[in-house]
């Protein structure tokens, strides 16, 4: 297959391998006749052909990365990837099954007798023009990949295809899950679900960028990772009136005073503060003369939290005080509450499992992470399977730290390999 795309560099991939990912030299044969290629992989473990694949491939991980970068697609668009990564799993000799959509795709391979381990990467863009002066930067005007799916479809990519060659090693099966849709609320996690994907998976991975950490490190923790995020939508409306007899209609203004600092408190109030939950407007519009009481008007913004019984709770709660600040204005409303994903909650043995994994590659690679207030559709999985999210580091730990969603966000390319390393050990070192 050709790919497009800028070609990586070869210290791009040797300083990769360098970061914490000792390499193993391959077993031979003291017979007077060399070892055939096939019989030398016999010979090796899953751990060294991994290392043996990253050795030959680390600079194909950065030039995959670059093309899919350059060509960006938003959510349940992504048919260029779907295709990209498919007919890298062909070359590897693996089948998949493309999702109903026509975006996205599964792929399993490894024992069919034995626990199944599936690993996640999303693979959508944002609606965000890029601005990075990148030589390989986004060629489709108003999308770009600002929030790392770029990487994360070239780190499954890569892992699938290094535990390819390893299938005879394997101590357990895997499922490649490449996910359609992760942007867009509720989420492409719910596509995947849907058509079966978490059947007959025992556990579910992934990875996320983390441009506040450090590249060779990765960061863990057991609980929540990633917080609920809902959206408020609040839509008022009054019969109006002249500023200078309020008392004759409902005055909405003052009505969505009362919500804008009423709502967000009373909630700090009924909910308990260790759950991390937080209700913040994003926008807020009514009227336009200064001496008329506006008839509509409307509230939007989001509710956070980092707890999955609360976040259960939160619609009613709402609603129930929206409904009690609202009653004395004589302002009438229409509630759109719009559930978006659960908090992503790693249960203790997959974070584990995933320290494991992280320390494999040395006692440095390991990092804590705080619990973030931003939303994951992986969270969906996990209604369905145990499982686990880490962060991994792509910031090269000089300059400034760009953040997610940003423009100019970028990455450390070096973090590729240290991806596939992490993936690939959960995957080795499964019992």
């Amino acid at each position: 297959m050709t790919i497009s795309g800028h070609p990586g560099t070869a210290r791009a991939g040797s300083d990769a391998l360098s970061m914490g990912m000792g390499t193993h030299s391959m077993a031979r044969e003291t017979a007077a006749c060399p070892p055939t290629p096939d019989t030398e992989r016999t010979l090796m473990s899953g751990t060294e052909i991994v290392d043996a694949w990253l050795a030959e491939h680390a600079d194909d991980l950065v030039q995959w990365r670059r093309h899919i970068h350059a060509n960006p697609e938003l959510s349940r668009a992504e048919f260029t990837t779907t295709e990209f990564v498919s007919g890298w799993l062909a070359k590897a000799g693996l089948t998949w099954s493309v999702l109903p959509g026509g975006t996205g795709l599964i792929c399993d391979f490894g024992p069919a007798d034995r626990p199944r381990i599936a690993l996640r990467a999303d693979m959508d863009a944002l609606p965000m023009q890029e601005f990075t002066g990148l030589t390989f930067a986004s060629t489709v005007p108003g999308v770009s990949h600002a929030c790392g799916h770029d990487a994360h479809t070239t780190v499954l990519l890569g892992a699938g295809l290094a535990l390819a060659e390893a299938q005879d090693t394997l101590p357990v099966g895997v499922r490649l899950v490449f996910q359609p849709a992760e942007e867009v609320m509720p989420g492409g996690a719910l596509d995947v679900v849907a058509a079966g994907g978490m059947t007959g998976v025992d556990r579910i991975f992934a990875l996320h960028c983390d441009p506040r950490l450090e590249v060779g490190k990765v960061g863990v923790r057991t609980g929540a990772i990633t917080s609920a995020a809902d959206t408020v939508e609040l839509v008022l409306d009054s019969p109006g009136g002249h500023t200078s007899r309020p008392h004759l209609t409902g005055d909405l203004v003052y009505a969505i005073g009362t919500v804008i600092t009423g709502l967000p408190g009373l909630l700090s109030r009924r909910v308990d503060p260790r759950t991390s939950t937080v209700m913040v407007w994003g926008a807020v519009s009514a009227g336009k003369a200064p001496n008329a009481i506006p008839q509509t008007g409307m509230l939007t913004g989001t509710v956070r939290t980092g707890d999955h019984a609360t976040w259960l709770l939160l619609e009613p709660l709402v609603r129930e005080i929206i409904d009690g600040l609202l009653a004395p204005t004589g302002v009438r409303y229409q509630l759109n509450y719009k559930r978006g994903v659960p908090p992503v909650v790693n249960d203790p043995t997959s974070a584990l499992m995933f320290e494991n994994a992280i320390l494999g590659m040395g006692e440095d690679a390991l990092a804590d992470t705080p619990q973030s207030g931003g939303g994951e559709d992986f969270s969906w999985y996990l209604e369905e399977v145990p499982g686990a999210m880490a962060r991994l580091g792509v910031w090269s730990g000089v300059g400034e730290q760009l953040d997610l969603h940003q423009p100019t966000f970028d990455i450390d390319e070096r973090a590729l390999a240290v991806g596939v390393r992490t993936l690939t050990n959960i995957i080795l070192q499964a019992r």
